[in-house]
């Protein structure tokens, strides 16, 4: 039986409110929802070379975790899933990963539809861990769904 607590993602999302950020090289990637619930999200993600199915369960509210597999696919796979299999629910982006003294931050820029859209993750070991902020990470949006990679695949 495997442990499950090496398989909880806790993550806090906040919205970009400056460009300071900028600078870096990112990678671009495609992911499409093979299914999406509230129970949990299967997703197939592609870029920079290699690809992830990852199933995700419904975030708990006051750890703000959530159990995560992820698995390695190939790339040719993730492309044939994400076109015949995710009914249109993909989302664009390019992830940046931003070394910010001991954190690293990923910023997300979505591309198409959801152009202009930039968002700043932080993954953290508990949910009670002290981080701090840069000064370009703006509002909080950790508890609002609007703003889940999930979510935006299915917005037009």
């Amino acid at each position: 039986m495997t442990d499950r607590a090496q398989n909880i993602e806790i993550e806090r999302k906040f919205l970009v409110a400056g460009d300071g950020w900028r600078g870096q090289e990112g990678t671009r990637y495609r992911q499409g929802y093979l299914a999406i619930s509230a129970s949990a999200t299967v997703r197939v993600r592609v870029g920079g070379g290699t690809a992830f199915v990852t199933i995700k369960g419904p975030t708990a509210l006051d750890t703000l975790g959530r159990i995560e597999y992820e698995y390695p696919i190939p790339p040719s796979h993730a492309e044939h899933m994400i076109e015949t299999m995710c009914d249109g629910h993909v989302v664009e982006k390019t992830r940046y990963r931003i070394s910010d003294g001991s954190s690293i931050w990923e910023v997300d820029e979505f591309h198409g539809r959801h152009s202009g859209l930039v968002i700043a993750e932080i993954e953290l070991a508990t949910a009670e861990q002290a981080f701090s902020k840069p000064a370009w990470v703006g509002d909080e949006v950790t508890h609002d769904y609007r703003y889940s990679s999930a979510w935006l695949a299915q917005q037009p």
